[in-house]
């Protein structure tokens, strides 16, 4: 399907020094491994999405561009790199998230909370944000990240539940609920967000049923974007949304009781995330 004139992403200046003093840590970040548009944009600003625990993922989601294969072991200098990343790029929010790492006992729970500390520890002030798979369900394994005391918990559902089959068919709809919720139980002060992506074949209706679910268990920021297809492996787009569609669903969302929310085509779940905490 041919873009739509309203999904072009926009050319910026300035964002040659983020890459520089990314790729001297040997940081991985999820604008390039998942191809984001909106790189230019964060790059620029400057800021990145640090992704952690290598760029090779035990699930093969049929959204995502990241590569499925064996992945390598845990780095253990990881953490410290991208701790010194962040300062130097002189970021005041960072955003952590991983691939999905199911061949890990703990499934990368303590490289999370390892790189947490890390962060918070080479740079006074920061606020941070993890960005998690569902670690199987284990939430032994979550308690692990949360004791690292991130500022923003995130879990992203992705798309509704009839086209987890598809889209997220090692996943489970009611687990990511879960894990949302059980944050929230053990420390309900802690901000939670989730994501959405639209355009993969749901209806409105299917999607107001998640904002719904997603205020049940007391999340307090969503994103919602359009699904752009990364490479002629993944799913193809079944329908371009309207920037209309968009602000009604913000709207919608907004009225539900979300403290925050981000609804446009080139959304994506980290995309703006400083301005999303500190708007509260």
């Amino acid at each position: 399907m041919r873009l739509p004139d309203w999904i072009r992403a926009e050319h910026f200046n300035g964002i040659h020094n983020t890459k520089r003093i990314l790729r001297s840590h040997k940081i991985t970040t999820v604008c390039e491994e998942a191809r984001c548009p909106n790189i230019g944009k964060c790059y620029s600003k400057p800021t990145a999405t640090f992704m952690i625990l290598g760029s090779k993922c035990t699930r093969d989601c049929g959204f995502c561009s990241v590569e499925s294969s064996k992945p390598d072991p845990p780095d253990p200098e990881e953490p410290e790199r991208v701790a010194k990343a962040a300062k130097e790029i002189g970021l005041k929010h960072v955003v952590i998230t991983s691939v999905t790492r199911d061949d890990l006992p703990d499934g990368g729970a303590g490289q999370f909370a390892s790189t947490v500390h890390a962060v918070r520890n080479n740079n006074s002030g920061i606020k941070i944000e993890v960005l998690t798979p569902d670690f199987g369900g284990k939430m032994s394994d979550l308690m692990v990240v949360l004791r690292s005391r991130p500022d923003v918990f995130g879990h992203n559902v992705e798309t509704v539940p009839r086209l987890y089959s598809s889209v997220r068919f090692q996943a489970d709809y009611n687990r990511s609920l879960q894990l949302l919720t059980y944050v929230k139980e053990i420390i309900p002060a802690m901000h939670t967000k989730s994501g959405l992506m639209l355009g993969l074949g749901e209806t409105l209706n299917e999607v107001m049923d998640v904002l719904k679910d997603l205020r049940k268990v007391g999340c307090d920021s969503v994103t919602m974007g359009q699904y752009l297809r990364p490479s002629r492996k993944n799913l193809p787009v079944a329908e371009y949304i309207r920037p209309d569609t968009f602000e009604r669903l913000r709207d919608t969302a907004l009225h539900m009781g979300f403290k925050n929310v981000a609804s446009a085509p080139l959304v994506r779940s980290s995309l703006n995330a400083e301005e999303m905490y500190t708007k509260e």
